[in-house]
């Protein structure tokens, strides 16, 4: 059943237009000729979700796989939720329109250890119990689709660390990279249900694929490692791992602003640098280089594709990709005249140098963020973090140099052996890394710095150790107080109680499943997002009570499991080979023993021991193996790709500011693009004219524009068929081959009308606007007849004066003449609606000039009311034409 969204998806809510699924590149596949229905659902809201690099490649390998059809869904902003709550309308996919429940198999990201409760926030609007158990009851057989409710499973970095806190509410996990793993899973539930398995039978199928985890068919013991409870699955579950391929990240391009809005092409998969704390770096390895002409041939054509005019390299270290000088510039080089940037995300400083500020510069110099972690050798070395200062001071320098002003560092406290000298060691090394960046005419070199607490993750070095709330605050003080002398510098903490918690979910066992539960019903909810810190701690820490596991919580609000003696903890220097002193024993069964990921637990003690002896590993993708175990026939060997030449540098993209020509363009927008807002469809515009290979003609400066204008903006929802747009390009082009171009890569929903060539020299269509005519639909909300509506319109036609208290931008009361404003007035048509009372179709023409005289379409109610003394609702916009003067 297709949900009426229409109703509850209204300018009535936030940002409307998140909700429509009419992206650029969705894929809509019907649904009667698919035998196996995917929902790929984000449990984040659909800025976040529908940037997201793993949803859209998984979104699209799952609709390349024939007869399967992959749908999304996101979780919905307050509003609607609280719609769809006092509607009964269960939670969509923003494609089809269906509700939840008629899909086959619906797949979560769990990427963050409190994310859960987003994912039970989503279950329940959708009507889906919470947990395994209930909805494995009353389901018939798996054909059954009109009484039974899809398969939930879950993936990402969390799922695959530590499931068990979540057990409860998934049938199962997919582990590691799921390029693979979901089309295998498809077939399995596609023959499933053709043979008319039961839901027992089809998870029994579903658990002997190498990275599916059904949690049902295994127990937990009383000291919390999880064991089979039958023969036929396996002990432990293997992560999977799968080779990147970049073509599948090209598609869903939102016509709103999302968090990553630009093109992302990964570069490299895994990371070998073994950073002690750094789950991701163990989870993902080995690593795997993509090749670099594959790199440069995605990006061309995603950018070609989407329209996109910046794009991002990806990577859990892009340095360590010895290829990116050489793609970088190629893909400058090729792009250089389309005003295209490149950003990257946190680099290694030590290989920082001018072969990468050379692709990173241009005319919108991007942001720079380096990792050094720690603020002493020390504790670099602790951590295996493999960076010497000269080489943090080297890379800082190099950015200062190439014309950084500003630049992000990260760093950590809390971590195993940290005493209070390497805590201030971080205020020293940022003091220091000023003084050696001045310069004769250059602003300070400023620093923007993030301090977060050590989290102990699980499947890292450094699972063992964790440090006390209280010892976080005070290192948290130390520093505030050393920053407060350092100018040109701002320092964000990490909630001190949040890291808690995540220790806390991120390190537990299934009995963590009714905490999880309960801070869900308690209110919590966003939880990685500031403004609910307060509500999210309260309810996790009262969930936690009653669930009588405070004091577990304690445990860890105490730093239960301490690597290092006290005293070295209050300052004291630690002794470089201390034995372990934490009370726990190394070789106590974990929560996530019985997940393979491919590294030794005696390596990961091993390294541990190397720590507290601040050794270092190599890098096994440059160096010598480390023998953490990964490398083998189960998840491959490291990739490394050397690179080719670096291409000479072609220079930075320069402004064409030509004017060759101006075409005036005449559209409509119409159905689901009336709510696009304003901004959304000047960037639609610029991604179109890219798409559409016009050469449009940019501004100067520093941030320079495509010259586009548009007339003036349209009220959110309201639909319109004589919008108007100048273009300004370099080349003269003709008409009939611009308007083809540009309708060919327009949404449906935004008519083109008609193109005209007007003169260089002619004034912008924003200056000559005269008057707009418009199509209102007015309901009256008491009974009334046609008489009466067109009794009211000749009173209004017939006055000379009709005052109107208009509040100014300065906040300033005037009265204003609308009787003035108004040139047309009409009767269209009317007609009774469904609540007996009449509304009627309007059309009026009044004044629309750029000084503020404007005959808005809100102030012909205020009329109707001052006539009639009745109250209206005004029911629909729709801006018939733009009327400009000479």
């Amino acid at each position: 059943m297709v949900v009426a969204v229409e109703k509850l998806i209204t300018t009535g809510i936030l940002k409307p237009a998140r909700y429509l699924g009419n992206e650029l590149l969705a894929v809509h596949k019907p649904w009667d000729t698919t035998a196996i229905h995917w929902v790929l659902t984000y449990p984040e809201v659909y800025e976040v979700g529908a940037s997201n690099l793993g949803h859209i490649i998984l979104y699209n390998i799952l609709n390349a796989q024939p007869r399967q059809l992959c749908d999304r869904a996101y979780l919905p902003g307050q509003d609607l939720a609280a719609k769809l709550r006092e509607t009964n309308t269960p939670l969509f996919a923003v494609e089809s329109k269906r509700s939840l429940t008629e899909f086959d198999i619906l797949g979560f990201s769990l990427s963050y250890e409190l994310g859960a409760t987003n994912i039970l926030e989503m279950l329940d609007l959708a009507g889906i119990p919470l947990t395994w158990r209930e909805r494995q009851g009353g389901r018939g057989e798996f054909t059954d689709t009109q009484s039974s409710f899809p398969l939930i499973f879950a993936g990402g970095q969390t799922a695959t660390s530590n499931p068990e806190p979540y057990a409860d509410f998934f049938d199962f996990f997919a582990l590691g990279d799921g390029e693979e793993l979901l089309p295998e899973i498809g077939l399995v539930l596609e023959e499933g249900k053709q043979a008319g398995l039961s839901r027992e039978h089809l998870l029994l199928d579903l658990a002997q694929i190498p990275g599916v985890y059904v949690p049902q068919f295994y127990d937990m013991a009383e000291d919390g490692s999880v064991h089979p409870c039958r023969p036929d699955v396996p002990k432990r579950i293997l992560r999977r791992v799968a080779t990147p391929i970049p073509a599948y990240s090209i598609g869903l391009v939102p016509y709103v602003e999302t968090v990553h809005d630009r093109l992302t092409i990964e570069i490299r998969r895994g990371c070998t640098r073994g950073c002690r704390f750094c789950q991701p770096g163990m989870l993902t390895r080995p690593a795997r280089d993509v090749e670099p002409d594959k790199v440069v041939e995605a990006i061309e054509q995603g950018m070609r594709a989407t329209g996109y005019n910046e794009f991002s390299l990806l990577s859990l270290s892009c340095s360590d990709y010895l290829s990116l000088p050489a793609v970088g510039m190629e893909i400058k080089n090729r792009l250089k005249n389309e005003n295209i940037s490149l950003t990257l995300p946190s680099q290694r400083v030590d290989r920082f140098d001018e072969n990468i500020a050379n692709i990173l510069g241009g005319t919108r110099q991007g942001g720079l963020t380096f990792a050094p972690e720690a603020g002493t050798q020390r504790m670099r070395d602790i951590v295996n973090k493999g960076l010497t200062n000269e080489e943090l001071l080297r890379g800082v320098k190099t950015a200062w140099e190439q014309g950084w002003d500003k630049i992000k560092l990260y760093f950590m406290i809390g971590l195993p052996g940290e005493t209070d000298i390497d805590v201030l060691g971080i205020a020293e090394t940022v003091s220091w890394l000023q003084r050696e960046c001045r310069g004769k005419g250059r602003k300070p070199l400023n620093f923007n710095l993030t301090i977060s607490n050590f989290t102990p993750k699980p499947h890292t070095p450094f699972q063992w150790h964790s440090v006390s709330t209280a010892e976080f605050k005070r290192k948290q003080n130390l520093l505030r107080q050393e920053f407060r002398r350092i100018k040109a510098v701002k320092v964000n903490f990490t909630d001190v109680r949040i890291s808690a918690m995540e220790d806390f979910v991120g390190r537990g066992d299934r009995n963590l499943g009714k905490v999880v539960r309960r801070a869900w019903e308690l209110g919590a909810g966003m939880d990685s997002w500031y403004e609910n810190l307060a509500q999210a701690f309260s309810a996790w820490g009262s969930a936690i009570a009653q669930a009588d596991l405070d004091w577990k919580y304690r445990q860890v609000e105490n730093g239960e499991w301490n690597l290092f003696p006290a005293e070295a903890q209050k300052g004291r220097k630690a002794e470089e080979n201390s034995p372990l002193s934490t009370p726990h024993s190394l070789d106590i069964p974990l929560p996530w023993d019985h997940i393979d990921t491919g590294i030794d637990k005696k390596w990961l003690q091993e390294d541990l021991q190397r720590a507290l002896e601040a050794a270092i590993v190599p890098d096994c993708s440059f160096e010598g193996c480390s023998h953490c175990g990964v490398c083998g026939t189960d998840f491959g060997h490291n990739i490394v790709i050397e690179s080719p030449a670096i291409p000479k540098f072609a220079g930075e993209f320069v402004p064409n500011t030509t004017k060759a020509q101006r075409l005036r363009l005449w559209f409509g927008k119409q159905g689901n693009m009336a709510l696009m807002s304003h901004l959304d469809l000047i960037r639609l515009f610029d991604r179109v004219v890219r798409r559409a290979g016009l050469p449009i003609a940019f501004t100067g400066g520093f941030h320079p524009m495509p010259r586009i204008s548009l007339a003036t903006a349209l009220a959110l929802g309201a639909t319109s068929s004589g919008e108007i747009a100048d273009f300004e390009l370099t080349l003269p082009v003709e008409v009939d081959t611009f308007r083809e171009k540009l309708a060919l890569e327009m949404p449906t929903d935004i008519p083109i009308y008609n193109v005209e060539q007007i003169d260089l020299k002619a004034s912008a269509a924003t200056q000559l606007l005269e008057s707009a005519e418009y199509l209102i639909t007015v309901a009256a909300l008491v009974e009334t007849t046609p008489i009466q509506w067109q009794d009211w319109i000749d009173t209004i036609k017939a006055k000379e004066e009709l005052w109107y208290e208009q509040t100014t931008k300065s906040g300033k009361s005037q009265l204003i003449n609308l009787r003035d404003r108004l040139f047309e007035l009409e009767l269209v048509e009317t007609h009774n609606s469904i609540t007996e009372s009449m509304s009627s179709v309007i059309r009026y023409l009044g004044s629309y000039r750029q000084d503020g005289l404007l005959l808005r379409p809100e102030q012909i109610l205020f009329m109707l009311e001052a006539v009639a003394s009745v109250e209206f609702q005004l029911l629909h916009i729709h801006r018939n034409r733009l009327i400009l003067g000479v």
